[in-house]
């Protein structure tokens, strides 16, 4: 098999290491989930790009801090509390799956 080389600083700048080529990450809104009271019934907009002031719940904000991005819409099937997801890494969004627990959002620098 040849070996393909890749040529060097043509006009595409490298990608991180860290990433691959996907939708941007979210910010890290909390390294902890957010304990909130739910409806039945009532429509909630959870924050999935992770900049609202409002957090857990979406404020608009992804319209200037995330363009592309947008919140979750859901609607709980019984009253009562639950546990939403802070760090936006949820493999259940918007209810929080642990994943916070990882390194790469406990080693992330403190969000603001």
């Amino acid at each position: 098999g040849a070996v393909r080389r890749v040529p060097r600083g043509g006009p595409r700048s490298p990608a991180p290491l860290s990433s691959s080529a996907g939708p941007p990450q979210p910010a890290i809104a909390a390294k902890e989930p957010f304990p909130v009271e739910l409806k039945a019934g009532k429509t909630y907009g959870w924050c999935s790009c992770g900049h609202s002031k409002r957090q857990p719940f979406c404020d608009g904000s992804h319209k200037t801090a995330a363009p592309g991005m947008s919140p979750l819409r859901f609607t709980p099937e019984e009253d009562g509390p639950a546990l939403l997801c802070g760090c936006k890494r949820t493999q259940n969004p918007p209810y929080c799956d642990g994943t916070h627990s990882g390194e790469e959002v406990q080693g992330a620098p403190q969000p603001p």
